[in-house]
């Protein structure tokens, strides 16, 4: 083979080769994708109370993260700054993205979160019907309205969600004449029906007996499997399902400590966080504390 023969099939097989590496090299490298939520030094105010102190904390979308502290340390106020319920104070340096916007409409917003906890639970307990409030997730209200326009897309869907937690026989019952954890559910319909980006659990196992806990933790294990991201706040470390791999500690207002669940559920730490002697005990991938 004659020497510019050579010189060509070499360059042939460099430019092959940097290509197959710049090929590689993005395959390896996708396009970022923004936060769930990404806060820099954020302070919050409800009533005399200084709720969040200078909080950083980044969750990725898809991602299992609880938030765990004892009453009164933030936890709410931290979910409720997520979904613009509570706004931070102005400072120079803080910073609050949610999927990578800094301005949103709040309706808009909440149309990609699902959102289960107390204060919704007590809105919701009217007359008016399961089925009713799982349709008003589609329009971030409560109950629906004469101003509202359902589609038969929305009704399946709405059958859909309410058969997927077990509770289309509420279709038609008032939310007022059901059960703690039957209201429960509805609300994890309602949660579900617009398919969010994320779920937000606050405190989802207050007033429920040891069966409907049980359930609903199940509920939220096959959510979190199908690959729905999860934002648990609570004070009960057996609320924390096993595919939480995330634990966030709060306290007076600040983060105590972000991390592995193995290395944040021990007794040192938790002894700090609830300020009493603890033990644990591990047990099929739950930790639970007395």
């Amino acid at each position: 083979m004659s020497t510019n023969g050579t010189e060509r099939t070499q360059t042939a097989m460099s430019s092959s080769e940097n290509d197959s590496n710049k090929a590689t090299a993005e395959t390896k490298t996708p396009a970022l994708i923004p936060a769930l939520i990404d806060f820099q030094n954020i302070s919050v105010v409800r009533g005399n109370k200084l709720a969040l102190n200078n909080v950083t904390l980044r969750i990725s979308q898809k991602e299992h993260v609880a938030i765990l502290g004892p009453n009164g340390c933030g936890k709410s106020t931290l979910i409720k700054t997520i979904t613009r319920e509570c706004y931070p104070l102005y400072s120079p340096d803080s910073r609050i993205t949610i999927m990578g916007e800094q301005r949103w409409n709040v309706f808009e917003l909440r149309l990609l979160l699902g959102i289960v906890s107390n204060d919704l639970m007590a809105i919701c307990r009217t007359d008016t019907t399961g089925r009713d409030i799982v349709l008003s997730g589609f329009f971030s209200s409560v109950g629906i309205f004469s101003n509202h326009h359902l589609e038969p897309d929305q009704l399946k869907r709405a059958d859909a969600a309410l058969a997927d937690v077990g509770a289309l026989h509420l279709a038609d019952r008032p939310v007022v004449q059901m059960s703690s954890g039957e209201s429960q559910r509805i609300l994890i319909a309602r949660a579900l029906v617009h398919e969010p980006q994320a779920l937000l659990f606050d405190e989802p196992s207050n007033s429920l007996d040891l069966f409907m806990q049980r359930d609903l933790r199940e509920t939220m294990r096959k959510l979190a499997q199908s690959g729905v991201g999860i934002v648990l706040v609570t004070h009960q470390t057996a609320d924390i399902i096993p595919e939480i791999e995330r634990v966030v500690l709060m306290c007076d207002g600040r983060i105590a400590g972000d991390g592995r669940k193995e290395d944040m559920l021990s007794e040192e730490r938790m002894s700090a966080l609830f300020g009493f002697p603890t033990r644990i005990n591990h047990r099929d991938g739950y930790c639970h504390v007395w």
